[in-house]
Parts: C-alpha cells; sequence; structure tokens
C-alpha cells in the first residue's frame, strides 16, 4: 500500500503506481476535465512517435566505425572492428551485427544522427538520464520531461470526462513511467510489460487495487482512486484484447526488445489515438567484455527494428511512423584494460521510417590521440527533439524546449 499516490497532486506528478499497471501517470478523465476541455481528440491517421531507449550508454564508436582513421584502431588495439564491416561509405561502417539497420538504411529508410550530445557532459547514468528525459541544460533541472510538456501544449485534446475507453495519450513498455513523459498537466498514460498476459498476483498492492475497485459509496481520495483504477483497468482489458488478437506480418524474434516492439505494432494497428510510445533495452553499460555485449545487444536491436518496420510496412501503417533510438551517452574514445569502454559523451542515433530521409547526418566525430580525451558532440540532441517536435509530431517546439535549436533534416 506505500506505494499508492495518496493526494491528487501526487497522481498527477506521477507518484506511486502499481507495478506494470504504471496508472502513476494515468490521470482519469473525471481530473483531466479542466485541463482538457473543448479541444477536440487527435485523429486516428496523425503522426506517432516511437522512442527506443539504449539504457547503459551505447559505445558510438563501435557502432558506427571510422575505419578508415588510424586513430580509431591505436585508441582501441583489441576492441577496434575490422572485418565484417557493413558500409556506409567510404570512411564509415555499421558494427557488423548490424545487418537489419544497414538493409533499412540502403532502402533510404534509416537516418543515422552522428555526434549527438551536448554542452558540459555528464558521465552519471542518472543525472544523463536525466538531461537527455526532460531536455534540460547540464547545470539545470527539471522535473517535467520533453514528452510530457509536448503532451501539455499539443495533446490537450481529449475525450470527455466520463470515457473510460479513452485511448491514452502515451504508452511504455516497462513497470516504470519514464521520466520522459511526466507532466504539469493530467493526461492518460498506460504501462505494460513486454511479454505475457496482464494477470495479478497475490501482492498486497494488487490486493487492495481489487477491494478498491469493488468497494461501494467510498469518498474523497478512495473515490478519486477507485475512479483512477477503474479507467486503469478498462485500458488494460481493451490493450490485452487487442494484442491476444493481433496478427503479425513480420517474424519478431523472441528478445524483450523485439516482443515489446511487437506490442506496440499491435496497438498501433488497432487505431489507438495514443501518439507515443517508449520501449528501452537494458545491458549498454559495457565496461568489460564489450566486443560479445555489444554484438548481442545490437544484433537484437537491429533485427527488433527491423521486423517492427516490416509488420508497420505490411499492415500499411509505416507512413505514420518514426523510431528513435536514444542513449544517455557515448563511451571514451580509448579501450580500458578490461576489454571494454568507460563512459563517454557523444554518439550516434538511429531514426527509422518509410518517411525519413535517410543517410548519414551531421559531422562524425573527431577523434582524438590523448587516450585521457573525450569526443565534443557536434549535432545537440535538443536540435534532433526540435525536429521530431516541429517536423513530425507538429507541435511548437521552442515552447517546449525552451528555445529553438537548429533542425536536424532527418524529416
Amino acid at each position: 500500500m506505500q506505494n499508492l499516490p495518496l493526494t491528487r497532486r501526487e497522481f498527477i506528478r506521477g507518484a506511486g503506481g502499481l507495478g506494470f499497471l504504471a496508472f502513476s501517470g494515468a490521470a482519469p478523465a473525471f481530473l483531466a476535465r479542466s485541463a482538457m476541455a473543448q479541444t477536440p481528440a487527435p485523429e486516428r491517421d496523425r503522426s506517432i512517435l516511437v522512442i527506443i531507449q539504449l539504457a547503459g550508454g551505447n559505445d558510438g564508436l563501435n557502432t558506427v566505425i571510422p575505419f578508415t582513421d588510424d586513430r580509431y584502431y591505436n585508441l582501441r588495439p583489441t576492441i577496434g572492428l575490422k572485418h565484417g564491416l557493413l558500409h556506409l561509405n567510404d570512411d564509415l561502417a555499421l558494427h557488423p551485427a548490424c545487418k537489419e539497420l544497414h538493409q533499412l538504411y540502403g532502402e533510404g529508410k534509416l537516418s543515422i544522427v552522428q555526434n549527438v550530445g551536448y554542452p558540459n557532459p555528464n558521465r552519471s547514468h542518472f543525472r544523463s538520464t536525466e538531461i537527455w528525459e526532460t531536455a534540460s541544460d547540464a547545470d539545470s533541472f527539471k522535473r517535467e520531461g520533453w514528452l510530457g510538456r509536448f503532451f501539455d501544449n499539443a495533446c490537450a485534446g481529449s475525450p470527455e470526462a466520463d470515457d473510460i475507453n479513452a485511448d491514452p495519450t502515451a504508452i511504455h513498455v516497462g513497470d516504470m513511467i519514464p521520466q520522459s513523459y511526466l507532466s504539469e498537466q493530467a493526461h492518460s498514460l498506460f504501462g505494460m510489460k513486454h511479454r505475457g498476459r496482464f494477470d495479478r498476483g497475490n501482492d498486497p498492492a494488487d490486493l487492495a487495487y481489487e477491494k478498491l475497485l469493488q468497494a461501494d459509496h467510498i469518498e474523497g481520495n478512495a473515490s478519486y482512486l477507485q475512479h483512477t483504477m477503474m479507467n486503469t483497468l478498462v485500458t488494460e482489458r481493451r490493450v490485452e484484447k487487442i494484442i491476444s488478437q493481433y496478427k503479425a506480418l513480420s517474424s519478431y524474434p523472441g528478445s524483450k526488445l523485439a516482443q515489446s516492439l511487437k506490442r506496440v505494432a499491435a496497438l498501433i494497428h488497432a487505431d489507438l489515438e495514443t501518439r507515443v510510445y517508449f520501449v528501452s533495452q537494458s545491458g549498454y553499460d559495457t565496461h568489460a567484455n564489450q566486443l560479445n555485449n555489444q554484438e548481442r545487444l545490437l544484433t537484437e536491436l537491429s533485427a527488433a527494428m527491423s521486423a517492427f518496420q516490416k509488420d508497420l510496412k505490411a499492415h500499411k501503417k509505416d507512413e505514420q511512423v518514426i523510431t528513435m533510438t536514444f542513449s544517455e551517452f557515448g563511451r571514451r574514445p580509448a579501450e580500458n584494460g578490461s576489454g571494454g569502454t568507460d563512459h563517454g559523451t557523444a554518439a550516434p542515433l538511429f531514426v527509422m521510417g518509410s518517411r525519413v530521409n535517410g543517410g548519414l547526418l551531421g559531422e562524425s566525430p573527431e577523434l582524438v590521440t590523448d587516450v585521457k580525451k573525450d569526443l565534443q558532440y557536434s549535432t545537440d540532441f535538443r536540435s534532433v527533439y526540435s525536429s521530431v517536435l516541429d517536423k513530425w509530431l507538429e507541435a511548437d517546439s521552442s515552447k517546449i524546449l525552451g528555445e529553438k535549436f537548429e533542425h536536424v533534416p532527418f524529416v
């Protein structure tokens, strides 16, 4: 019971939650009335953004490899990649594990934004992730996420207060609501597991959940929670039915990431009005044994993204969706003594979709010769967000990010 949000303010601000139900961010329709009234709900054919978090800090130099630069191999005598490289141009190549992404690149459906970072980089996982998710400067702190501010500014249209069949504004896969989604206003958010049915066990909080739903004539905070939980339960049952009946038209691997994206594809195919989806792949903190670990992770990422894109295309939904990766930082240019790399700064990210301007974008990182030095970013990550907001989600990025950032032309 201690994780239950106890006030409306806590609930709006995302405190608490019951596991994968993640109703910590899912304010009930009746509470959202004042913030969301008199604005039409978004059309079902509006553009959709899918975010894939590469949690832990993906090594950019072994993802997009400067194979003609001797400094790369001098800095990485044992983990520098030489064989099976997937060439992008005369100087750069993708990791050999990214065969499907390389094919998408060749088809013009994958943009690679190079050397993305921010000024005064922070090498803490927690703080750098917070910076990316809130789109803040390194020396300022924001609680609301960049997508949460998008919801506040552009997604105020919501169904009528009593409509418990309303589609969530945003959905995430995983137990915890991403900080990217935190907002000032109330929005309907929903969280789910990457596989399996939506069954509950005998957890005390779950039992309390059931009792509260069944209670009669309750008032105050309990009444608020009852209404909230009912909305969550109805959404849960709708989502479960959609997923259980979905017929994928491409073959998804069995990885957690692939199964998460399969669920996202099912909900997109069902024409939910949901604008944003968030999934995560962990394990990129490759301080040791990087060659094996990153190869496994990029193999999963490449296959999962390709299956997702093929499925969207087969269902004629690919024109509505772009998929974007992010990681909290890259790795150091020089390898360490454990066959890995330590926390660094800038790295590339991927943007996939049938309507992206495929290709290499931004400046390649300038390698250093001093093993103690790091990469200097050339593209601010908020320029990527600005492009997504202005060009894809049709929002005013300056209101959301607080200032204008130069666009990256992937859309």
